[in-house]
């Protein structure tokens, strides 16, 4: 497997020189600054490339090789007329990112919000901080904070009795930095946490859009792409919806295995695949990930290889575990992995795979980070995968 990092650009706190120190080789990254629903130009794609690959004399030589991500505009998933445009343009980018040599693209149709958590500063009893989902802080800010229209429709009456007292026990800098979190996972101009009325309004555009819908629009969006993307050789992997699960009021289409076997049975394509996210899918008791990583292992180009770990009274609510110490067996994914890059033979690309969603641990404890992304935690997570690799290729697969 070809061991990868997530790098955001220059201003990431994690230095590229960093990455080197971790022993990755690969680097995950993407064109940040580009409006959603723009082209990529070539000239941007080759600077940010030698910006990554350029090395003085004597350094570890880094590639990038996969995008995380281009996003899909919203009018796409929403089927708005004149999303045909958006289409052609992102078809464009990713024609233009194969004319650079990077041909595995990490994508998502998760609608309006890309990934949803609660607590970004989660003590742990190490003393370690982790990013956090919980439920009924999440009901909470749903019901009382945002206040969406019908949201007591989507809650039982239970539900609705503990999301009120955890929202009366919380003070108003509680409320607020609840507010901030949810809406980091949110793209572009809506990052701002009083923007409360943007975000109504964006969840207000999906009203009558079901599962069903959203799917078919998926489908249309793929139809027109995987041609283009077979021709260049491109292998698209589709990024899970995080949490798995409807949320907002807002359909979620790729949740479990049955999704993606709906997906690939009705787009067969090989250049139709799959990001396995362990956590992501994890985050469900019902996935099993190390079926998984064997049922779709030849659509897996892309592995997030991290755990996490359910409350037990609420298995809704979870936090981001060590990569080794979950809920998920973490040493039979690898094993699977590898067994499939083996059935593969040398000749064939191996699986990019990286560290996600580390702890804030050690001397990264008070610096600014990008949430889940600081340097110790994810390099204390690729140790530990790497050793599991190094051990199950010496011991079994040799």
């Amino acid at each position: 497997m070809r061991e990868s990092w997530r790098w955001f650009g220059p201003n990431d706190p994690v230095s590229l020189d960093d990455i080197r120190q971790a022993g990755a080789t690969d680097i995950v990254s993407a064109l940040h600054h580009i409006p959603t629903g723009e082209v990529w130009p070539v000239d941007a794609i080759r600077r940010h490339k030698a910006s990554i690959e350029t090395a003085d004399s004597g350094r570890s030589q880094l590639k990038w090789s996969v995008v995380e991500s281009i996003p899909v505009h919203e009018d796409i998933k929403l089927s708005r007329p004149g999303h045909r445009g958006y289409v052609d343009n992102w078809i464009a980018s990713m024609e233009n990112l194969a004319e650079c040599g990077i041909k595995v693209i990490c994508y998502n149709f998760m609608p309006v919000i890309d990934w949803t958590r609660t607590d970004l500063s989660y003590r742990l009893p190490s003393g370690a901080y982790a990013l956090r989902f919980d439920q009924r802080k999440f009901a909470a800010f749903d019901l009382f904070i945002l206040e969406r229209k019908d949201a007591e429709c989507d809650y039982s009456e239970q539900e609705i009795t503990e999301a009120k007292a955890t929202f009366s026990a919380m003070t108003e800098k509680e409320k607020q930095q609840l507010t901030e979190n949810i809406i980091a996972g949110l793209p572009g101009r809506m990052t701002d946490s009083y923007r409360l009325d943007d975000f109504r309004s964006a969840l207000d555009n999906y009203r009558g859009i079901d599962r069903d819908t959203l799917r078919r629009n998926l489908f249309a969006f793929l139809s027109r792409v995987l041609p283009i993307a077979e021709k260049l050789g491109v292998k698209l992997a589709i990024h899970p919806d995080d949490p798995p699960r409807d949320m907002l009021g807002l359909p979620r289409i790729i949740c479990t295995a049955e999704d993606l076997e709906f997906l690939f049975g009705e787009l067969p394509s090989p250049a139709n695949g799959m990001t396995l996210c362990v956590g992501t899918y994890g985050s469900r008791p019902d996935n099993d990930l190390p079926e998984m990583a064997r049922r779709f292992s030849p659509r897996i180009h892309f592995a997030h290889l991290r755990g996490v770990s359910r409350d037990a009274d609420e298995q809704r609510s979870f936090y981001e575990a060590c990569h080794l110490d979950s809920d998920i067996d973490m040493v039979q994914v690898v094993w699977n992995l590898l067994a499939e890059e083996q059935r593969r033979g040398d000749s064939a690309p191996k699986i990019f795979i990286r560290p996600d969603h580390g702890h804030q641990m050690m001397d990264d404890i008070g610096k600014t980070v990008n949430p889940g992304y600081s340097a110790i935690g994810r390099l204390k997570g690729l140790a530990e995968i790497r050793g599991v690799i190094r051990a199950l290729s010496i011991n079994h697969l040799s």
